[in-house]
């Protein structure tokens, strides 16, 4: 098909300059609105305002500028069809061969600005409008949506001397069309967010890919990670690719350490679950906290540290084998000593922002969906239900054990002293052998003392006493878990006799 006339209407002008040059080789004519046509005019190629050539205005500041029969019958009609051909003739349209356009950066707006009606202007209209057209009609006209398929479509014209195949104009629809999709989603998710509906009537899933993995979980399976915002902030200074399973186990690690203070945290991760958690002043010290929980499990897991990483630390972490390292920064030297394994994926999270939001994963023919498990935890989400009181500084441990156990794939237990993990017991069917587990390996790596409280979390209610009088025979003098068993007041009577700390918690925090 050979290109006569060329429609160009682009928010983000970069790399213009390079289209512009292939048409003028080609003596394409071209036509443009708005800021667009001055571009054109200043890089100094000729072209035709869209008013001049529909002889109708930009009315609605800007609002309508495309809009016009003349532009779509050019784009829309059938070359083949001798009806359109005669209708075109009758009215003296031209076609439309080729249409290039991007949209206004409303996902941009959306993540700079809370002005609504500045929001709400950033809707493009004509430009959907344009590229819907073009592609509904690609046995006829080329759609360039994205200023890296320019390349392509250089390169493609040149091959042909000026045409374009019939394959690449089809391969340009299909990728407007999931650019249009992806617009409109944007827009339907953002207006969803400013209403009072926590559960809109249609589920729109939209993301850019950001690169094709080896494969998933397993190797007969493929995968691949998107990113719903313009930049996944994540930086890989070192190592392989990532794989599927540890992109699973940094979002566990990132979901953890945006419960810690600031500068003091440390989460050592294995198949999505935590096996060693610490909160301490000292970077180092931090780091052995958390390795010593399970040094066994953690071996071929992650780190991941809210804090700088200083050499000392990364010495440290070097003595044992871990898939990725990620931290909010790297000393200099510290980054060189990682380096020295040049497999080590090193991944600075400094930048990155975990925002609240849902959770969606496939089933049968259908897709589950949920609020993320983002609460903040305050005295108002617990009840002292005990008679024994807790301090304020053993109420935070319970929080703190509270946070690492809703990280902890259900059922689970998790013991903890001193803002460390001792022991954690995930998975299982039964929460009583969740306390065994937890029981286990807090006695088998024998991180405690004797003379701080030892304390329990449990992110469900115990459905009987036997799994709290597990904990106590073992030392646990304080336990957190959510109330609403039937057998609460038997848990309430038991601790009572034995003289603990029982703290309700008003919400559960099972994770499948």
């Amino acid at each position: 098909m050979k290109i006569k006339t060329a429609l160009i209407s682009v928010s983000n002008k970069n790399q213009l300059n390079n289209i512009l040059k292939l048409f003028k080789k080609y003596k394409i004519n071209l036509i443009s609105s708005g800021g667009t046509y001055k571009k054109i005019r200043s890089l100094g190629y000729d072209c035709v305002e869209v008013s001049n050539y529909t002889n109708f205005p930009e009315i609605l500041d800007g609002r309508i500028k495309t809009l016009h029969p003349k532009i779509h019958s050019g784009i829309l009609f059938k070359r083949d069809n001798v009806s359109h051909k005669k209708t075109l003739k009758k009215l003296n349209f031209s076609s439309i061969d080729i249409v290039i356009t991007n949209f206004y950066p409303f996902e941009k707006i959306v993540n700079q600005s809370n002005n609504h009606n500045k929001i709400i202007e950033n809707i493009d209209i004509g430009g959907p409008t344009l590229v819907r057209a073009a592609a509904k009609n690609y046995k006829d006209v080329v759609v360039i949506t994205k200023i890296d398929q320019y390349k392509n479509l250089i390169k493609e014209i040149n091959s042909n001397n000026g045409n374009t195949r019939l394959k690449f104009r089809e391969r340009m629809a299909r990728e407007a069309f999931g650019e249009t999709a992806h617009y409109d989603s944007i827009i339907y998710n953002y207006l969803n967010s400013k209403s009072k509906k926590e559960i809109p009537d249609k589920l729109l899933i939209y993301g850019n890919l950001l690169e094709s993995l080896r494969y998933g979980e397993n190797p007969h399976q493929f995968g691949a990670i998107y990113s719903n915002g313009e930049n996944f902030n994540l930086i890989k200074l070192n190592g392989k690719d990532l794989s599927y399973n540890n992109y699973c186990d940094i979002f566990a690690c990132l979901n953890l350490t945006k419960t810690m203070p600031k500068n003091r945290g440390v989460v050592i991760v294995k198949h999505s679950n935590p096996c060693g958690v610490s909160i301490e002043k000292n970077k180092l010290k931090s780091y052995t906290s958390a390795i010593n929980c399970d040094p066994i499990s953690s071996f071929g897991g992650i780190v991941a540290c809210n804090y700088k990483i200083n050499l000392k630390t990364a010495k440290e972490i070097m003595k044992k084998y871990y898939e990725v390292i990620i931290a909010n920064g790297f000393e200099k030297n510290a980054l060189k000593k990682f380096k020295q394994k040049k497999n080590l994926r090193i991944i600075d999270s400094s930048d990155i922002k975990v925002k609240t939001g849902c959770s969606i994963i496939s089933g049968v023919n259908s897709f589950l969906m949920q609020k993320n498990d983002d609460l903040i935890f305050n005295k108002k989400n617990f009840k002292i239900v005990s008679k024994t009181k807790p301090s304020r500084q053993l109420i935070d441990q319970l929080i703190f054990s509270l946070n690492v156990c809703r990280s902890v794939k259900s059922n689970a237990i998790v013991i903890t002293q001193n803002n460390k993990t001792l022991g954690i017991g995930s998975g299982q069917p039964s929460r009583l052998d969740s306390c065994k587990i937890a029981i286990e390996k807090m006695k088998k790596f024998k991180q405690y003392n004797n003379s701080d409280p030892l304390v329990a979390a449990s992110d469900a209610f115990f459905p009987f006493v036997d799994g709290i009088e597990k904990l106590v025979q073992a030392g646990i003098t304080a336990v957190i878990q959510p109330f609403g068993s039937i057998r609460d007041k038997e848990i309430i009577k038991y601790a009572n006799e034995m003289g603990i700390v029982l703290v309700f918690s008003n919400t559960r925090h099972f994770k499948h």
